[in-house]
This record gives structure tokens, C-alpha cells and sequence, in this order.
């Protein structure tokens, strides 16, 4: 798309005007805008895309704010340079997060509205702490006031917003899951005691009661919500997604069905024992149960189910190894074709590359969908961080420069994220180096061996310090959990820069995906996902390391050779081993000479 042109501009600035005359008609001067829906999602359902519809930016995140003369939306570096083609000819200033010259969401309110004026949000899509901590802020510094405002002004304002999603929801096998659902239940009660837990997040209700949908863009979800009391568990869903297997299912573990809509009139009814909210539950929760936050019987606090989930069990880790050697074959064959083609002279785009993986994933065994939306960015493209390939943005790969290839796929015994960075012919000495600097971050943080009681912020510099003695960094995080069969993108850990203080343990998935982003020359990133294991045991305790779980070559034609120790070539070639002696067994004999000869043995 050139910079010059944005199709939606107009239609954007329209959506704005409308917008306006209802915060005229209801007094109210600005109004927050969020990415997520009613369960704190990252990734929503179409029905809650309102930050997208409102905005035209359709990063997965991002917040906009929309007052009476002005518009801002925040957002954060992956989507830098997407946000500012997105947003161009919109009137909606681009806030760059983490840079020393963006003002904060309410330092900026604060500068372009008058005291006593008001902030709009939409209860059901803020969360509780979130807004408390917003109100807060703008009251003290500005004496500006936070309030509601009605969530009907979405479907008046939005005539073809999309409805929410009816297909069937689907139980996980216990062989796949591992751990039953009255088992994780009675997990879940000894955690919260004598309370009452209210669970909206959507991943921790699928994972809660082994059920898997698909009601959000490759993420296996159900649109839901599920109350734990100490003796019963009630499910909150649409009842057209509930078939009588699923329902007979649910009831075999003591699970009660509601309507979806019922929820929020039913959640203060359930006043028995003291009511424990996550701290990310949306602020219409809070208000529905203000009687009994009013009399000390409703506390926020976090769900004990993230941390659960995180560690996964004997049979998630077996999914996960087996779902790596079958996206392993996937990512073999696609990297053939490709390279086939690109040696005839035949066209392939960005589009076409992203649809020949799609397609080579959907012939293996137990896949599902993607994970996210493919990354397949050639060139320049690959210095937008999360840049996905559209009609009007896609280009035809050249036989010079790199492809960032960030991809993934949802079989349902686990969950996959990969990137490989694809030479297609000569590079420049850029190029080459910014490949070997990454890759000896990769490689650095896959060989850690760190003691009981570190998180990932603690790890996340040995990624960084290759890059960091050049003066060379990346904005976004290094590492994120992955859900088994579940969302890709997964806490409570994470490698990252800020602190980060939930520990790495025993069973977690993690990626592992440095990067350098030059703009408008090239992007590069490698990423595996990595599963912590016991390492060992001294005197000085406990600790652990990684197994790599994320079974494809990457590629050493880029390599800057006099950059590499011989200690990294000797991870790389025995982690090339590894790939070959997995994988030759379901290839053929010209995919297995393939392999061979991009697995071979690098000598220093």
C-alpha cells in the first residue's frame, strides 16, 4: 500500500463524525477504545473488532482514544510502521508506546480536555484495574471524571457489525488434555479455598473444562464465561454452541449450563461464599457487584488457572513433540518448494508463499487451523515487525534479499510458532550480519542453564547482548508462552526486557525469537519454541534449561562464519542432527537428501 493512499480514510473519518454526535448528545468530551472484548482477549471475535472499526488499524493492539476535536490511538513497536500506513489521512495521530516523547493515554487526555470534563469507556471491554487506575489518574492530576458509557451505542453506530460466533464447541479427549476436568476443578477449589472464582478469559475456561472452539481467529476458543463455587461450576455460553454430546460431557463433571446472556445478571446471585474476580475482569462484573464489594465479600485477586495452564502435563508435552515433527515435515516441504521456484523463475509472492505453507500444514494429521495469521514478509516488509501480506500490500519475492517467515499452526495435540529468515539469493553485508547477530541470540539463550527462582526477564539479555555491543536492539518481548492446542500466545511468563516476575518452570513453553528491524531495507528473526526442563542438582540448588522443541533447519547460508564460536556451531550442528535424525523418517528420499544437505555439519 503506498503511504499516500489509504482506502479506509474516508470511511474512518465518518465512522468519527457519528461517533462525535453521540458524545455530544451524552456529554461526554472523550472516549477510550481498547482491542479487547469482554474476557480481556488479545485476539476477539469479529462482533468486538471496535478499536479496528472505529480506527482502520487492525494490529492486535492498540488503544484509540476519540475526543471531540481529536483522535490519538497508542500502540506499541511491532506495529509502528504498520500503524502509520493504516492510520495516514484518518486525522488520528499515531502515539509510538515506550518512546521517550509519547505522553501517556491520560497525560494526553489531560492536555486537550478542561477539568470537570468526562472520559467514555465501555464497561464491558475495560477491565476493572485498568479503568481504577485511569480514573484515578485523570481525577488527581487533571480533575477530569471516568464514566460509562452505554454499550448499545456500538450497534446503533456499527449497522453491519459482525454477530457473535454460533459453530458447535468440541471437547478435548482426556488423552490429548492429559487431566480431566473434575480433576482440574478440584484443583482450581484447593487454590481459591472457600470462594467463588469468576472466570471470563476465555483460554482458561477452555482449558478448565477441556472444551475447544473456534470463535476466535485461530485461536481454539469458546465466547463464554464460567462461575466456580466451592461445590458446583457454571457455564455461561450460547446455547445454539452446545450440542448434546458437549452438554451430556459438561454434566458428567458437575458442570451447570446457562444461557451467555444471562451472565451478568446472574453473577452477584452467587453470594454463598466470598466472590474472588481475576484482576482483569471487566468493569461491568464490578459494577453488577457492588453490594458485595460495598460489603468486603468480593476481592480481586489473579486466577490460580494461568499458572496451571502454563505448566503442561505429561501427555500436552508428548502433543507438543509430536505436533513439532509434523510442522517440522510441513515447513521441509514448503522450504522445497520454494526454493524450487524461486530456481525455475516462477512468480511467488508473498500471498502464494503464505498459502502454499497453509496448505502443506492441512495435510498432516490432527491440524486444526493456523495459529495466527502468517508473516511472510520479503524485503523491506520484513522490518514490520508483525506485517501480514494483504491484496494490495502483497509483492513477488526477488531472487536476492531475505523472507521473514513467521508462522504457526493449531494441531490438537499442540500448538505451533515459527520463524525462519529465508536467503533467496545474494545479501548484503547488512544482511549477513544482522542474521548472525540474531542467531547467536537465539543460540545463547537456548543453551541457558539458570537456577529455581528465575523469570524470563532475568534471561532475556542473552538474546539482546550480540545486538546490544553493536548498539543494535528490538522493541518487542523475546518470549512468549504457548497454549497446548490453545492460544499462541500464553502467560504468565515471558521473556522480556521489563520485569516480568513470573518464574520459568518445569513443563512451561516458551519461544525464543530475537530480531533486527532495519526500516525500508530488511527484517530479520529466528524463533523456536522451547519447553523448560530439569537440568540438574548442586550445591547450590535447583536448576533448569531448555529442550528445543521446534524441529526445522535453519538456514547457514547466511552466515557470517568469523562471527560464530565454535561452541554456537556446535549447538547448531548437533541441533541440525537432531532435525535430521526427527524428521528423515516421514520425509521421502528427495526431501531426506534435502534435509541432509541443509543439516550438514558447519565447520569453523
Amino acid at each position: 500500500m503506498s503511504k499516500n493512499i489509504n482506502p479506509l480514510a474516508g470511511e474512518v473519518r465518518k465512522r468519527i463524525g457519528h461517533l462525535r454526535e453521540y458524545m455530544t448528545r451524552d456529554g461526554v468530551q472523550a472516549v477510550i477504545i481498547p482491542s479487547t472484548d469482554p474476557h480481556g482477549s488479545e485476539y476477539v471475535p469479529d462482533h468486538w473488532k471496535l478499536r479496528e472499526w472505529i480506527s482502520g488499524f487492525n494490529g492486535s493492539a492498540g488503544t484509540a482514544v476519540i475526543t471531540l476535536h481529536e483522535a490519538a490511538l497508542w500502540t506499541d513497536s511491532r506495529y509502528f510502521l504498520q500503524a502509520e500506513e493504516q492510520l495516514a489521512d484518518t486525522d488520528i495521530v499515531l502515539m509510538k508506546e515506550r518512546m521517550p516523547d509519547t505522553p501517556s493515554l491520560t497525560d494526553w487526555l489531560g492536555g486537550v480536555l478542561k477539568k470537570e470534563e468526562s472520559v467514555g469507556i465501555d464497561p464491558t471491554v475495560n477491565s476493572h484495574d485498568q479503568a481504577e487506575a485511569w480514573a484515578n489518574e485523570l481525577m488527581e492530576k487533571f480533575g477530569i471524571g471516568l464514566t460509562h458509557i452505554p454499550t448499545s451505542w456500538w450497534d446503533e453506530l456499527w449497522p453491519s457489525r459482525p454477530q457473535l460466533p454460533l459453530k458447535e464447541a468440541e471437547v478435548q479427549p482426556l488423552a490429548l488434555a492429559g487431566e480431566s476436568c473434575t480433576d482440574k476443578l478440584a484443583r482450581i477449589r484447593r487454590a481459591i479455598g472457600e470462594k467463588t472464582l469468576i472466570v471470563s478469559a476465555l483460554d482458561d475456561i477452555a482449558w478448565t473444562l477441556n472444551l475447544r472452539g473456534s470463535d476466535v481467529h485461530c485461536n481454539p476458543v469458546v465466547v463464554s464465561d464460567l462461575i466456580i463455587t466451592p461445590n458446583e461450576a457454571h457455564f455461561f455460553a450460547l446455547p445454539e454452541k452446545i450440542s448434546s454430546p458437549v452438554g451430556e460431557n459438561l454434566r458428567s463433571h458437575g458442570v451447570i449450563f446457562h444461557p451467555y446472556q444471562e451472565f451478568y445478571n446472574e453473577v452477584a446471585k452467587f453470594d454463598t461464599y466470598p466472590l474472588l474476580l481475576p484482576t482483569n475482569s471487566n468493569c461491568e462484573i464490578s459494577t453488577r457487584c457492588q453490594r458485595l464489594i460495598a460489603e468486603g465479600r468480593c476481592s480481586f485477586a489473579p486466577s490460580p488457572i494461568p499458572a496451571m495452564k502454563a505448566i503442561k502435563n505429561e501427555a500436552e508435552i508428548k502433543g507438543f513433540r509430536q505436533a513439532m515433527v509434523r510442522d517440522g515435515v510441513a515447513m521441509v516441504r514448503f522450504l522445497i518448494w520454494l526454493e524450487e521456484k524461486m530456481e525455475r523463475g516462477e512468480e511467488v509472492t508473498e500471498l502464494s508463499a503464505d498459502h502454499e505453507l497453509t496448505r502443506q500444514r492441512s495435510y498432516q494429521a490432527l491440524f486444526r487451523d493456523i495459529s495466527f495469521d502468517t508473516i511472510a514478509a520479503y524485503g523491506a516488509h520484513g522490518a514490520i515487525v508483525h506485517y501480514e501480506p494483504t491484496l494490495e500490500s502483497d509483492i513477488a519475492l526477488q531472487p536476492k534479499g531475505l523472507l521473514l517467515l513467521d508462522s504457526g499452526a493449531q494441531y490438537m495435540d499442540g500448538t505451533t510458532d515459527i520463524t525462519r529468515t529465508i536467503p533467496l539469493g545474494p545479501l548484503t553485508e547488512d544482511e549477513r550480519r544482522d542474521y548472525t547477530l540474531v542467531l547467536k541470540g537465539n543460540i545463547a539463550l537456548s543453551r541457558a542453564h539458570f537456577p529455581h527462582g528465575t523469570c524470563g526477564t532475568q534471561l532475556d539479555v542473552l538474546a539482546r547482548q550480540f545486538m546490544w555491543a553493536e548498539g543494535i536492539n528490538y522493541l518487542h518481548g523475546t518470549g512468549h508462552g504457548v497454549g497446548s492446542y490453545l492460544n499462541v500466545h500464553e502467560g504468565p511468563h515471558q521473556i522480556r526486557m521489563n520485569h516480568m516476575p513470573a518464574l520459568l518452570l518445569p513443563g512451561m513453553t516458551v519461544t525464543n525469537e530475537p530480531g533486527i528491524y532495519r526500516a525500508g531495507s530488511h527484517g530479520v528473526r529466528i524463533e523456536n519454541m522451547m519447553l523448560v526442563t530439569p537440568d540438574k542438582e548442586t550445591d547450590f540448588g535447583t536448576y533448569y534449561r531448555f529442550e528445543i522443541l521446534t524441529l526445522c533447519p535453519i538456514d547457514t547460508r547466511p552466515i557470517v562464519h568469523e562471527m560464530m564460536t565454535p561452541d554456537e556451531l556446535h549447538w547448531l550442528n548437533a541441533y541440525h542432527q537432531r532435525v535430521f535424525d526427527t524428521l528423515a523418517p516421514h520425509l521421502d528420499d528427495k526431501e531426506t537428501e534435502w534435509l541432509k544437505e541443509k543439516t550438514k555439519e558447519i565447520k569453523q
